[in-house]
């Protein structure tokens, strides 16, 4: 299709995505190449490689003039005696000439073979050519043949002088003594044999060490398919031809995507949306029926949200909506980084957010901001997308961009808030609704069991809803909570005579239990007591509310996009109470639907006073549940101590901030853990003379150099030791880094570099 190249949403869907660890931005991700070992050459093979190359030199010039010790004895032992004059080695005719011939030939290969065994040629060889490409290694390797040759048969080369090594000679001389004479010489087909045997026996060693063989079957291997093309192997269609659909014959529907694709009338969020919708209709049967008729039909505008929004007003960071990744950074090209992390993207997807998230470390130190805002952006997109649901809380200044960004705000104490915050979440059940309630009340009150408030609650909410229809408002919660006996009794005479028996007897054992000391009424009045302020006369379910009731149970069941804004100023006490009641709802809310096919998210970001006892356990039981929590926190001591290991033990995803201290940071390497480091340990021996020469040169050699002759002892050996210290977290992470642990298993952490990301090309 004309054009549809140069489309940037084309260039978009048609970019490489390998596989590649998880956390790693896969968006054009090139994998790095295999570590190499450094390998360096020990200073003992050099002096193994010297010295017997020096002794066998030596050895051979003695053999050479008759120098080494009973050197002819073997000879004359092994030959006939008619060959050499009577008590002499020198030879009467040409057969004592050709054996000596052969002799000398043995003992040089002989003596070849010691010197190259002994000095390590071979591995000398392999350690200069490991690092070689096919090419250069054959190049390198045939060259040294070409010198090798020119020992062998010298005068074959032009300029060469030197004496030929006994090779050659021996051979023909021993030829000459199995045939009888010089006349097999005069055979061509013989002597040509002899030759191409020599060369190649001197060859054969370089064309292993150079992989001649495969070298040279890999080159006819790419000229004949580049001489013949073969049309048997597939070329794959770009994603951006929709080829899942050109495979089940729906050209028209493919062609339609297609062109819609290359006239920028489609975006990220579109292809996204469609893609996933053809996976599942390609699963469902008649599903692909229905997907081409609604694409037919609507284009890229099929199955858009609910709002009718396809992206957002605004991005802020880059986005992968094909794989639901979001970069957050580059990863450092340090060596404490595994090296398939060593600089590459950064990067968090709804599978490792289904394992929870936790940020700890000051935001905005040195440019530094948490991941929180990048990751509503990309969980919002997804949720335009279908495949995402998101509640993101905090305050009016929290990153989670513009409030057209999402289809429902909630803003507690805001007069012109359209929604109000369900205190029971939409329960019916007085127990389940009385259990969500205590936890946000009493729940971070060590002294106070959140069963016993929970049960006080239950007494009150399930006989004043028999009797009205309806859970309390919060004022009535309250004056209930703080009632005495004779105005409880005023509630217990309006339920029903008939079917209230057990509401009846809840409410006469709140009645026996008000006003004594164990009674937990009065504390949870005074928590109740944050909510129930002007600012708030007309939320959390007031009597005539102008606002609407939003129940977090929605988002288990539409793709919708949550933002509640807590109140600030003067109220601080009170967000806490509701981030705690809000966490309690959502893990609640989110276990109790089950079969949901989209991912659902909560996102703190500042979760100071949210975390209970109760809260923690329910954040492990949320990974088979297709949801996640996003915590955030400028220091674990705004958690309870007794919590600190139980929650870094529940999330699978933690990210260190710079900043952050010492404390902190023993937390975080005590999770991360340890592994095996090999260490060297270098100690200087200062070297003691006994002979009185050695020690007037040692005390001449410190006069001249200003230090005493030392050895050093080098132990080298593997320790386990902490991936990364609680003073290194606090102290040696630089103000544009944080180490996260992107996995749900555990894994060497990364340092993360942040970097300005670049948004996506979109189109409306």
């Amino acid at each position: 299709m004309p054009g549809a190249a140069t489309a940037p949403m084309v260039a978009w869907l048609d970019a490489p995505r390998p596989e590649a660890a998880p956390g790693i931005w896969r968006f054009r991700h090139v994998p790095p190449p295999p570590p190499r070992e450094a390998r360096r050459l020990a200073p003992v093979t050099v002096a193994g490689l010297l010295i017997p190359l020096v002794v066998g030199l030596l050895l051979w010039s003695a053999w050479r003039r008759g120098a080494v010790p009973y050197q002819s004895v073997p000879l004359i032992a092994f030959t006939p005696a008619d060959w050499w004059y009577a008590g002499t080695t020198s030879p009467r005719d040409w057969h004592g000439e050709e054996a000596r011939a052969v002799y000398d030939g043995v003992f040089f290969a002989v003596l070849l073979y010691a010197i190259a065994r002994l000095g390590a040629w071979a591995e000398l060889a392999r350690h200069l050519l490991a690092d070689r490409r096919p090419p250069a290694r054959a190049g390198l390797t045939a060259g040294a043949a070409l010198i090798a040759l020119t020992f062998v048969w010298p005068r074959a080369f032009p300029g060469v002088g030197w004496e030929a090594l006994p090779v050659s000679r021996p051979v023909f001389s021993l030829v000459t003594l199995i045939g009888g004479g010089y006349d097999v010489l005069t055979s061509p087909v013989l002597v040509y044999t002899v030759y191409a045997l020599i060369g190649a026996a001197v060859l054969w060693p370089f064309a292993r060490l150079g992989s001649w063989p495969a070298f040279v079957r890999e080159r006819l291997r790419s000229r004949a398919d580049t001489a013949t093309p073969q049309p048997d192997r597939a070329v794959p269609v770009p994603l951006s031809q929709w080829p899942e659909l050109r495979a089940a014959g729906e050209w028209r529907t493919a062609d339609l995507l297609a062109g819609e694709l290359a006239a920028g009338r489609m975006n990220d969020v579109d292809c996204a949306r469609i893609r996933r919708n053809l996976e599942r209709g390609r699963s469902d049967a008649g599903g692909l029926a229905s997907f081409v008729d609604t694409v037919l039909r609507r284009g890229a505008a099929a199955w858009a949200h609910p709002s009718g929004h396809r992206d957002l007003p605004v991005r802020a960071a880059a986005h992968d909506l094909l794989l639901g990744q979001v970069r957050i950074g580059r990863c450092a090209a340090e060596e404490r980084n595994p090296a398939a992390y060593r600089g590459a993207g950064l990067a968090l997807d709804p599978s490792a957010l289904g394992t929870s998230l936790l940020v700890v470390g000051p935001s905005g130190i040195g440019g530094t901001g948490r991941p929180t805002g990048p990751v509503v952006e990309s969980l919002t997109l997804q949720a335009l997308t279908g495949t995402c649901a998101v509640v993101a809380v905090g305050t009016a200044e929290a990153p989670f961009g513009p409030e057209t960004a999402y289809d429902v705000v909630i803003r507690p104490g805001d007069p012109s808030s359209p929604y109000d915050l369900d205190p029971y979440a939409g329960l019916t059940d007085p127990d389940e609704a009385a259990a969500l309630l205590a936890e946000g009340l009493a729940g971070d009150i060590e002294n106070v069991d959140a069963r016993r408030a929970a049960t006080v609650l239950a007494q009150l909410i399930g006989p004043y809803r028999a009797a009205h229809g309806r859970f309390p408002s919060v004022p009535v919660l309250r004056e209930l909570l703080e009632a005495g006996p004779v105005a409880l009794t005023a509630l217990l005479d309006r339920l029903p005579a008939d079917g209230a028996a057990t509401m009846r007897r809840e409410l006469e054992a709140r009645i026996r239990q008000a006003g004594t000391a164990a009674d937990a009424g009065p504390l949870l009045a005074d928590r109740l007591s944050l909510l129930d302020r002007p600012a708030f006369a007309e939320f959390f379910g007031a009597d005539g509310g102008a606002v609407r009731p939003f129940s977090l149970k929605s988002v288990t069941h539409h793709p919708l996009r949550v933002r509640i804004e807590l109140p600030e100023h003067g109220h601080e006490e009170a967000s806490r109470l509701l981030v705690r009641l809000i966490l309690a709802q959502f893990l609640t809310a989110s276990r109790a639907a089950t079969g949901r096919a989209h991912f659902v998210s909560l996102v703190l970001d500042d979760a100071t006073g949210a975390l209970t006892p109760g809260t923690v356990r329910s954040l492990q039981r949320l990974r088979p549940y297709n949801a996640g929590v996003v915590l955030g926190l400028r220091t674990l001591g705004e958690v309870p101590e007794a919590l600190h290991g139980p929650l870094l033990g529940a999330v699978g995803c933690r990210v260190a901030l710079s900043g952050i201290s010492t404390w902190d940071g023993r937390g975080f390497a005590e999770t991360w853990g340890k592994e095996w480091v090999e260490t060297t340990e270098v100690a200087h021996h200062t070297v003691f003379a006994d002979q009185p020469m050695t020690r007037f040169i040692h005390a001449l050699r410190k006069k001249i150099t200003g230090k005493a002759v030392t050895t050093d002892a080098v132990t080298t050996r593997k320790v386990e030791r902490e991936r990364w210290s609680a003073s290194e977290l606090a102290h040696s992470v630089v103000s544009t880094h944080s180490l996260p642990q992107v996995s749900a298993k555990p894994r060497p952490s990364q340092v993360l570099m942040p970097e300005s990301a670049t948004r996506q090309p979109t189109a409306p």
